[in-house]
């Protein structure tokens, strides 16, 4: 079993800055893919970004490539979402996930494929 604890949301103004932090709760970290979703008023949950259980390899939805960055410091049992250049649209519920893999460095991208969910972080990104 692992519990994940979502924080850093807030309110931002467009251009700004957030960093998420998703703890993860066991010893079992590292045996993880993470990711990050989210889910505006009336919308349907959305992937944003994913990262392997060794960090090294990480995915982007486009709608936030180049202005999100997924990292995890397993040490930690922590995992990151750094958030820029934020803009309205970004404003939503953000989930951090966690999925079980076999091979190291997998990620997974389907909402469907994650065990373990936490109960989310509200962004609202101000205009």
């Amino acid at each position: 079993q692992v519990q994940l604890v979502e924080s850093g949301g807030g309110l931002v103004q467009a251009g700004g800055s957030l960093r998420l932090s998703c703890a993860a709760s066991g010893r079992t970290f590292g045996s993880y893919a993470m990711g990050w979703f989210r889910q505006a008023p009336g919308k349907e949950r959305e992937f944003v970004a994913a990262i392997s259980r060794n960090g090294g390899s990480t995915y982007y939805a486009d709608s936030v490539k180049g202005r999100f960055t997924i990292s995890r410091d397993n040490g930690k049992n922590t995992v990151y979402l750094q958030m820029n250049s934020l803009k309205p649209e970004d404003t939503a519920v953000y989930y951090c996930a966690a999925g079980a893999t076999y091979y190291r460095s997998t990620y997974i991208l389907s909402a469907g494929e994650y065990d373990y969910w936490g109960q989310g972080t509200q962004v609202t990104v101000s205009s």
